[in-house]
């Protein structure tokens, strides 16, 4: 079952944490799925992670190949489609208490100048929480990462 770690942004942005965080997982010999509803999005990301990268090039592909089941790192919007073990939402999006039982980690982050992310990033922890599932929230205002809150797995 998948722990949830919230992510809110304030001084780092979203390629930083796509950065730290999936280089980590691929390390570990996991798969990342990153998952945003907006297509031009998607592209943006994929051209940035062939093109130029703090971590160096990321192999990935865009969801909708031939080669998704494939893919270290799969750009899309669907289900997770290459076995991932790692889920990494680009803002707040709903998280499945289903989906999460396949997963080791699932990454929410979200802009903390924006307040509508904010709030629903707050409706999500409730969610995750009361799903049971592991969670925690880090919060970057010191300029590093820093854990602000913790929620055990409740069986």
């Amino acid at each position: 079952m998948a722990s949830v770690n919230f992510y809110h942004l304030q001084r780092h942005s979203m390629d930083e944490v796509i950065d730290m965080l999936v280089p980590r997982a691929l390390g570990q010999g996991w798969r990342v799925m990153i998952r945003h509803p907006e297509r031009a999005v998607l592209e943006r990301l994929d051209n940035r992670l062939w093109q130029h990268s703090g971590a160096g090039i990321v192999p990935h592909g865009l969801e909708g190949g031939a080669q998704d089941s494939d893919q270290p790192v799969l750009l899309g919007a669907g289900p997770v489609g290459n076995a991932a073990q790692c889920l990494l939402l680009m803002g707040p999006l709903p998280v499945d208490a289903a989906e999460a039982a396949a997963l080791e980690r699932i990454w929410l982050v979200f802009d903390g100048r924006d307040q509508t992310q904010v709030q629903e990033a707050r409706m999500q922890w409730k969610a995750v929480t009361a799903a049971g599932l592991a969670a925690q929230y880090w919060n970057d205002e010191s300029g590093r990462w820093d854990l602000k809150a913790e929620a055990a797995a409740k069986a």
